[in-house]
């Protein structure tokens, strides 16, 4: 798969300080990751948004995971470090741009939470960013081999990780890929093909739009290989969410223009440098 490196979500946009470490956009730089220990935890993310209000705020995220315990942990070391590792991969603050953006779409459409979760926890988490082009690479019905992950992730990390943090991550992010869809089975990990929606199609533009991508570009970076679509089909779901209110967008003679005036603020533009 041909993936241009300068769009491939790993750049860093022209304002670095807020896209520092859980700056006010949201991404998250480095060799460490939340995947050391934990995978996207769908089941938990998803539980956690049913009970929590839009506005919801970090404290109260808190409060719910922890004190009221929403999600049924057993003990309150377990509900603390569930929501360590949540508030890690998503930040679970309506201040943050990517994860207001998350809420917002998250209720919009029930069939596209998987792949809003893994795109946010891409953003959040380097170490499994660093497994996404092996499982990118495989056709579909292809197993995915171990030593896909390893070798990437040993790449990535300069072999920083030790073999028993190395396994416990490709068990982690193998599992992950399966959550989102673009793996299937238990102990063979085939690869299967996801079906992009419009609110997925919108999250991946914010995501390359908040690293500096535009126009048809947006359509072409990691974040858009993500979904498994040639870029003419994501530009048609794109039409979808226009008519959804998600994002204006214009086609004509080949050139594409995308404004997200209605999705974002004027302040969050503003913290990532966005020109419409």
């Amino acid at each position: 798969m041909d993936i241009d490196p300068t769009y491939s979500g790993l750049a860093i946009a022209p304002d670095q300080h807020a896209l520092a470490a859980d700056g006010p956009v949201g991404f998250r730089f480095g060799d460490k990751g939340t995947h050391t220990s934990r995978t996207i935890m769908l089941d938990e993310l998803s539980g956690l948004l049913r009970v929590a209000g839009s506005n919801t705020t970090r404290a109260e995220y808190r409060n719910l995971v922890v004190e009221d315990n929403c999600l049924g942990k057993r003990t309150a070391a377990t509900r603390r470090l569930t929501y360590q590792r949540l508030s890690e991969l998503y930040a679970l603050d309506g201040g943050v741009v990517l994860f207001r953006v998350l809420r917002h779409l998250w209720a919009a459409d029930e069939r596209s939470q998987p792949l809003l979760a893994l795109l946010m926890a891409l953003a959040r988490d380097p170490l499994l960013r660093l497994t996404a082009l092996p499982v990118l690479r495989l056709r579909p019905g292809e197993e995915l081999g171990r030593q896909a992950l390893t070798d990437a992730l040993d790449r990535g990390t300069r072999t920083r990780l030790n073999q028993a943090v190395l396994d416990k991550v490709v068990r982690n992010t193998s599992s992950s890929w399966t959550q989102s869809g673009h793996l299937l089975g238990r102990n063979r990990k085939i690869r299967q093909t996801v079906v992009p929606t419009p609110a997925a199609v919108t999250f991946a533009i914010v995501l390359g739009y908040a690293l500096g991508a535009r126009g048809a570009r947006l359509f072409e970076t990691l974040w858009a290989k993500i979904l498994d679509a040639r870029a003419d089909e994501l530009i048609y779901l794109a039409m979808d969410a226009k008519r959804l209110g998600h994002l204006d967008l214009k086609v004509s003679g080949g050139v594409v223009e995308v404004s997200l005036l209605r999705l974002l603020t004027g302040e969050e533009r503003r913290l990532i440098h966005g020109t419409d």
